[in-house]
């Protein structure tokens, strides 16, 4: 941990090391920079001897500060979430970064974070943070549990389908212009080289060539961070500790990373559903993407990411072992009607068909090239195979104890809550909404993204859909009226 501290110490202040370098150089001192180092290793040595935990039968606290102390006290009832976070230096020394969650939004100072605990440690103190009542010191590591899903190879197929490696040329990009490296190529040999070889070869050969080493580049980066994110994946569900009511609580346990090993352990008394996320490219390919709904959980993101781009039966056989019930994950939803896709091939084809009706304008007047009338008549096929699409992905279904939402294209998503966690209902409608006769049912939760729409059920339907899910609605309902 006296190594730890110091060397990430150095990582976070380095812009400060760096203008110490360059106040060095300026005025011919280079003890600025010697004295800027000797601080900020001395910051981070000074981390170990001033931070402090403790867990009490009621709360965690965590002391810290320098110059300036700091206590941070979490309840034990709050805890939602323990997660472990090993980079490369963690594990070569045999460490971890411990993570407390109780699902609100915590950065920097606000962050309840052990950094470094020895990963021997970590079972107990996992078990320890999770449980309702106060664990011996003795306590060992869980027994083995159920295996849900462990990573695959063949996974890495789904990679190059998403825009992460052509962002991380363009972030790359943005950065080089930004420190002046453009101007430094143009003036270079290989630059001038690369401008001649242009020339020589013509702009469309160019233009092909740089679109094809983006193409292959894009595609390596995404499965390189594929792999090197979500390698070694094991997903398990295992037994849990007592809580107050006697009753045991099962646990969510999720390992992934090849250099940088992350853990998540997850609650099962606070799961809530999941949802099935199916981008366009990976549907086609039959893929899906699994996030967990569960309160204390961020619905969006790294946080609740239970499986990336994996086969869509994979996640769906996952997802129908944590809800217990096959039917709520890939039973048959019920569709909305015809308003509801009239709306969507409106909305689909308002503008290729206003397109179309300019370009037969002009061409009764100047003439329009036959490329125009092709590329409007690809685009409208498109719009209309979206909409057909979005058509068939719309619908709901209310099981018992669940609320099934699917719908998109783009990205289909089908969201299976839990209505035992429904806290709230919206009917929602827009001026068009209003005219069309429909209405977008909102179910408010506590868990995931807060908020999950049926979107365009029948006005007269929505409130009869959420009394199927939650009888207080029912009775709500009956007393109005």
């Amino acid at each position: 941990m006296l190594l730890v501290h110091p060397v990430h110490e150095v990582l976070r202040q380095l812009p400060l090391l760096v203008g110490a370098i360059v106040l060095g150089s300026a005025t011919g001192n280079p003890m600025w920079a010697v004295a800027a180092l000797a601080v900020t290793v001395g910051l981070g040595l000074a981390r170990w001897f001033t931070t402090t935990y403790r867990i009490e039968p009621d709360e965690v606290q965590l002391r810290t500060g320098v110059l300036q102390r700091k206590m941070l006290s979490v309840p034990r009832n709050r805890i939602r979430s323990v997660q472990t976070d090993a980079r490369l230096l963690h594990r070569l020394l045999g460490l971890t970064v411990l993570r407390v969650s109780t699902g609100q939004e915590a950065k920097g100072d606000g962050a309840f974070e052990l950094d470094a605990v020895d990963v021997g440690e970590v079972p107990r103190l996992r078990a320890l943070l999770l449980a309702r009542s106060p664990a011996p010191a003795g306590v060992a590591a869980p027994a083995p549990g159920t295996l849900l899903a462990r990573w695959q190879p063949s996974w890495l197929r789904y990679s190059p389908l998403s825009l992460s490696g052509l962002l991380m040329i363009l972030a790359a990009i943005g950065v080089a212009s930004q420190a002046g490296a453009g101007e430094a190529l143009q003036r270079s040999n290989v630059g001038q080289a690369g401008l001649e070889a242009a020339e020589r070869f013509g702009a469309a050969a160019t233009v092909t060539v740089v679109a094809v080493a983006v193409l292959v580049a894009s595609v390596l980066l995404a499965v390189l961070r594929s792999l090197v994110t979500y390698g070694n994946l094991v997903l398990k569900r295992e037994p849990g500790t007592a809580g107050a009511d006697g009753a045991e609580a099962g646990v969510l346990y999720l390992q992934r990373g090849l250099l940088r090993v992350r853990e998540y352990t997850y609650d099962m008394r606070r799961l809530r559903g999941g949802t099935l996320r199916q981008p366009l490219l990976v549907r086609a390919f039959g893929g899906a993407r699994l996030d967990a709904v569960m309160t204390g959980v961020n619905g969006a993101g790294e946080s609740s990411l239970l499986l990336p781009s994996c086969p869509a039966a994979t996640a769906e056989a996952v997802l129908a072992g944590l809800v217990d019930d096959p039917e709520v994950v890939s039973g048959p939803v019920i569709a909305h009607g015809s308003a509801a896709a009239r709306r969507r091939w409106t909305r689909a084809l308002v503008l290729p068909v206003l397109a179309g009706v300019v370009l037969a304008v002009v061409a009764s007047t100047v003439g329009t090239p036959l490329g125009l009338w092709l590329l409007w008549a690809v685009v409208t096929a498109a719009a209309a195979a979206l909409a057909a699409d979005r058509v068939g992905s719309l619908g709901h279904r209310v099981s018992t104890g669940w609320l099934v939402t699917r719908s998109g294209s783009l990205e289909r998503r089908r969201d299976c809550i839990a209505t035992a966690g429904i806290i709230g209902w919206t009917v929602r409608q827009t001026l068009m909404q209003r005219r069309a006769g429909v209405a977008t049912l909102v179910a408010a939760t506590a868990a995931g993204t807060k908020r999950y729409e049926v979107i365009d059920v029948p006005a007269g339907q929505a409130w009869v859909i959420a009394a199927q899910a939650s009888s207080w609605v029912a009775d709500s309902i009956w007393a109005v009226r």
